[in-house]
């Protein structure tokens, strides 16, 4: 009898190859889309973040005149005050070329935030007049009263 010899069972432990090759590749592949995911995940994050910050950036172009010519705020602290003592004049103009204040107490220019002192011996209005340096003039008064 000349008989083939007896197969031996096939095993999973006598290909080693196959299995690591594919366990590394499952793992890579793992990997791969971990890394896409979280680089996807940043760009949106950080594409959020640019509208956010574009957003905050209008609001507070907006809030400062925007491309409007405006006196954005006069007043003073205090309004009444004693004779002798003094208070802040604080002002904000928008797109201004120029600004005056009447009566002058010290010099003034375009700010979006500013104060000047004043000493008044009397109750006085002020007086604050921008200019856009087109023609365009805008004015707001308040009174210091001094007791």
């Amino acid at each position: 009898m000349t008989g083939a010899p007896n197969p031996k069972p096939f095993s999973g432990f006598r290909n080693t190859l196959l299995y690591t090759s594919i366990l590394l590749v499952a793992a890579m592949a793992y990997s791969g889309w971990v890394i896409s995911s979280r680089r996807q995940e940043a760009r949106e994050v950080e594409r959020r973040a640019k509208e956010r910050e574009r957003a905050e950036a209008a609001h507070t172009f907006e809030m400062l005149g925007g491309g409007n010519f405006e006196i954005l705020n006069f007043y003073a602290v205090p309004g009444v005050i004693r004779r002798g003592d003094s208070a802040q004049l604080c002002y904000g103009v928008s797109n201004a070329k120029t600004v005056r204040l009447e009566p002058q107490s010290s010099e003034v220019w375009p700010s979006q935030s500013r104060c000047v002192e004043v000493s008044p011996k009397k109750d006085t209005t002020y007086t604050l007049i921008a200019e856009d340096g087109h023609g365009n003039t805008r004015t707001s008064s308040l009174t210091v009263t001094v007791r």
